[in-house]
């Protein structure tokens, strides 16, 4: 049975079910045929002596019979006898005794010869001493010949049903698996082709296999996703970080060719360093966009004071604090990962700064509307053109990138949309050339979901 596919296992045992389930029947019908026929004979017995009751009356002295009297009906016999039990009408079975004594209304059982006959009688006063006895006789049915023709019927009935039950139980079998095996030859095309973007036809209706194709789907979504996070790891790797190991490589093989000076010496050293520097931050910058695109880093969601938390930062800043202004709306709370929203803010005010006026200034707002909540950071700096806002959220996308040194690879607003989204939130950009930008984060209020986590 180990070999045998799950829908054969569930005919063979449906089947098996079947066949007990006819068997038990077959025995019960058995045990009760007896008892049945015995009421059956009984009651046709009954029925056919009281309605001849009706027809028996006497006129002028005289027996007179219905139209409707039946001597024989259906096996019984109706006989009419005087007081004196003289048989007045009707013919007695040829086995029958004539001496069988005479009870009012008792069905009974006389056996004669062998046989066995029902007996009823009824006795039909007519006037204050005379009348007649009707007597109904009904030979007993033969129990062994009910028994053989229940027993020939049911081998010719119980082979016919067990094959029904085999092929409707497999068809059955079959028609309820058929989402399961287009959910396997889905998953398992999706597999060869190695295409994750692909998905399992979610069947009608609220049973098992919808929450197998639902589940299936979700885990292809996660797998889809991580799929792209790790390329996009690589590729954003390889090609960032080709350029200092260039670097680090060109400074090693010019010291290894040519003899340097101690001045000289330092400086290899310390421009390997700054490299190595810039590959780190680089590098742990990529882990935490990874880690964000995967839904791996929101595990600390908690409900906070951001007012405090974003005054507290700004107060920290190693920035000139005429140059750096918070204005905060107090007691505004929010459901946030603390350590990624300072992320997203010191990004902001770093991204402010940078890209500034060698004086400028950058201003950090927090406020509260009706719908949200909103954490802004304006500059007064070189402003963005309008067919560079939009991509600006992209990775290692740089509006000046003769300013790269100092702020780094590019990856800062990319980072900060992403935390953005991971709240359940979105950034907005409002710039000028030449007059400076303005970040927004729209985040739910305090009493609002945050996004889940994937």
């Amino acid at each position: 049975m180990r070999n045998v596919t799950i829908k054969v296992r569930i005919t063979v045992w449906y089947l098996l079910l079947m066949t007990m389930m006819a068997g038990l029947l077959l025995a019960f019908l058995l045990l009760i045929s007896g008892t049945v026929t015995t009421q059956t004979a009984m009651e046709q017995l009954s029925q056919t002596v009281r309605a001849n009751l009706h027809q028996v009356e006497m006129v002028d002295g005289s027996l007179q019979l219905g139209e409707d009297f039946s001597f024989y009906e259906d096996g019984v016999y109706s006989l009419i006898y005087s007081q004196s039990e003289a048989l007045l009408a009707g013919q007695v079975p040829v086995n029958f005794s004539t001496e069988e004594p005479f009870e009012n209304g008792l069905t009974r059982v006389v056996e004669v010869a062998g046989d066995l006959y029902y007996v009823l009688d009824f006795w039909i006063p007519m006037g204050w001493e005379n009348g007649v006895w009707i007597r109904g006789i009904l030979e007993v049915p033969r129990s062994s010949a009910a028994l053989t023709n229940l027993l020939r019927a049911a081998m010719i009935t119980l082979p016919i049903f067990i094959l029904l039950a085999a092929v409707g139980g497999y068809l059955i079998a079959r028609r309820a698996f058929r989402p399961l095996e287009q959910i396997t030859s889905t998953a398992a095309a999706i597999s060869e082709a190695s295409d994750l973007s692909a998905r399992v036809e979610i069947p009608p209706g609220k049973n098992e296999f919808v929450r197998l194709a639902k589940t299936f789907n979700q885990m292809f979504e996660r797998l889809e996703r991580s799929f792209e996070a790790e390329t996009q790891f690589t590729a954003d790797a390889s090609h960032e970080l080709r350029t200092p190991v260039s670097v680090i490589k060109s400074a090693c093989e010019y010291a290894e060719k040519y003899e340097e000076t101690s001045e000289e010496h330092l400086e290899t050293i310390s421009m390997i360093h700054r490299q190595a520097d810039k590959m780190s931050r680089l590098i742990g910058q990529l882990l935490s966009i990874t880690r964000l695109d995967q839904g791996t880093d929101m595990a600390c969601q908690e409900k906070v004071d951001l007012s405090a938390l974003v005054e507290e930062l700004c107060a920290e800043q190693t920035y000139p604090k005429d140059r750096l202004l918070c204005r905060c709306e107090p007691g505004i709370l929010a459901r946030v990962d603390t350590a990624l929203i300072t992320r997203l803010t010191q990004n902001l005010i770093d991204n402010g700064f940078k890209y500034g006026k060698p004086d400028g200034h950058v201003w950090v707002e927090l406020r509260r509307t009706a719908e949200e909540i909103q954490l802004s950071v304006k500059d007064d700096g070189i402003g963005i053109d309008r067919e560079q806002q939009e991509k600006v959220w992209q990775r290692f996308y740089q509006v000046d990138p003769s300013r790269s040194e100092r702020g780094g690879a590019g990856l800062g607003l990319s980072m900060v949309r992403k935390i953005a989204q991971a709240h359940g939130g979105t950034m907005t950009l409002e710039s000028i050339s030449g007059l400076g930008s303005t970040f927004t984060l729209h985040l739910p209020l305090e009493g609002m979901e945050p996004k889940e986590k994937i």
